[in-house]
């Protein structure tokens, strides 16, 4: 149940140290306990910064039951830093910090701020045209390759889609690459492989999000299937350790393949999947590296909503 959290005298040394180290939950209690404000105030302060959360969500966050995620709750942590009159982007870093960790604790690929940042800048392009990823479209089969370079990083990946179309006119797909950290978008090149072409291509520097229209050239009815297929060419990118797919929601089946330059082998592969990007993640499966096509693989008979991919080590 909700409660009121107590001053509990909490010292400024001590919310220094919880701030300075963390978790993020525990530095959000002693922050709240070292200002002696009921969860019920703190509640009331964000709404007069134009931010709605409950006392619940409130309690589940300084519990560590709960970590804010969704863009309005991470619109509230801004807040709290301000009305708990915490140094900026100190509850915020500590988000990013212990939600960018890999299951072996060493850091993933991407942090779990930058995948923040990187929605938020895709909502806009996707704003921009006017679209949404799959728009009008249901998932039957999703089948992906990835290929990683001599360097160890992203060189390039294939997308192989069959969709069926649940409302007349659709005549388009929208594509997101998002690249590893390092990368450089304006150097990527999208391919159309089979039965369309590319339109529109939008890109963010800072984050690595590119946008892509795939075009059909013809307009879907209701309940009619489409096949195609695209590649983005990479290669811009640092060491690449993982690949993950997010999938908004039920879907069919999804196909991913990994395969790795032979001067460049890891050492160890596996599986994970996360039900958000700040959840922990779950699901590592130990996958066997094919010495002779130097690739491993998962298929998802029917994909559900959240993150999978594969991750590996290198010597």
């Amino acid at each position: 149940m909700p409660h009121a959290t107590s001053h509990a005298d909490v010292t400024a040394a001590e919310l220094d140290t919880a701030l300075s180290g963390g978790p993020f939950h525990v530095a959000l209690r002693a922050a709240i306990a070292a200002r002696g404000l009921p969860l019920q105030r703190v509640q009331h302060h964000l709404s007069r910064h134009g931010v709605k959360v409950g006392v619940t969500s409130l309690s589940y966050w300084q519990q560590g039951a709960r970590r804010p995620q969704r863009p309005e709750s991470l619109r509230a942590v801004r807040a709290l830093e301000e009305i708990l009159q915490l140094p900026e982007e100190s509850l915020i870093r500590l988000l990013a910090e212990t939600g960018g960790q890999s299951a072996s604790g060493r850091p993933a690929s991407r942090s779990y701020r930058s995948l923040v940042e990187a929605s938020g800048v895709l909502e806009r392009m996707l704003a921009e045209l006017e679209a949404a990823p799959g728009d009008g479209l249901q998932t039957l089969g999703h089948h992906e390759r990835v290929r990683i370079g001599a360097r160890r990083e992203l060189l390039r990946r294939e997308a192989h889609h069959i969709v069926r179309a649940h409302r007349d006119g659709v005549d388009r797909f929208v594509a997101v690459h998002h690249g590893d950290p390092g990368c450089v978008p304006e150097r990527m090149t999208v391919r159309a492989l089979e039965n369309c072409r590319t339109g529109r291509v939008l890109l963010h520097h800072d984050t690595g999000v590119l946008v892509a229209e795939l075009l059909f050239d013809t307009r879907l009815r209701s309940g009619e299937t489409f096949l195609f297929r695209y590649g983005v060419e990479d290669g811009t990118a640092d060491v690449c350790r993982e690949y993950l797919r997010g999938v908004g929601g039920a879907g069919g089946q999804y196909a991913l393949q990994v395969r790795f330059d032979e001067r460049a082998l890891p050492v160890r592969c596996h599986r994970f999947a996360q039900h958000s990007p700040a959840a922990p993640r779950s699901g590592r499966q130990e996958l066997p590296l094919s010495e002779r096509h130097r690739s491993v693989h998962l298929v998802e008979p029917r994909a559900r909503s959240g993150i999978v991919g594969i991750g590996w080590e290198w010597e």
